[in-house]
């Protein structure tokens, strides 16, 4: 469990991630409106050399062009409809030759791969939580 006290410290942590992550990794983010699952995206794209990172809400994903893309996505809308699985496909986002981040990204995000660092992000007390876990043999002995 890593303790955040501020938004400042939320994106500090995703610049922190971004310096392990290569092509082909998937992040799950999840956790309550307000968070700060936008702001780790924040602090990832900044760790990979990308600014005006803002949430996906309305247009579910936004690649964003960098050494290696960073494809965000928001699956908030996807998740109550029909078949999320269809929808999350119909964006034929390109896993394999980017680092994508979902936010709200649930069993059918995880099934894009079985190599993922699941991370969920706990706002019930004043200071944030996070816990990271690691999935699949590429993350074999992660730890920050």
């Amino acid at each position: 469990m890593i303790t955040i006290a501020t938004p400042e410290a939320m994106h500090q942590l995703g610049i922190q991630l971004s310096a392990h992550l290569r092509a082909g990794d998937l992040l799950l983010v999840n956790g309550p409106l307000g968070a700060g699952k936008t702001v780790l995206a924040q602090g990832v794209g900044a760790g990979l050399g990308v600014t005006g990172i803002t949430s996906p809400t309305f247009v579910i994903s936004r690649v964003h062009k960098a050494a290696i893309p960073f494809i965000h996505v928001d699956a908030y809308r996807l998740v109550d409809s029909e078949n999320p699985n269809l929808y999350l496909d119909d964006l034929d986002l390109d896993i394999a030759n980017s680092i994508t981040l979902i936010e709200w990204g649930g069993a059918e995000s995880a099934r894009l791969s079985e190599d993922r660092l699941e991370i969920t992000i706990d706002r019930s007390s004043d200071e944030r939580t996070v816990e990271i876990k690691a999935v699949g043999p590429r993350w074999a002995g992660f730890s920050l």
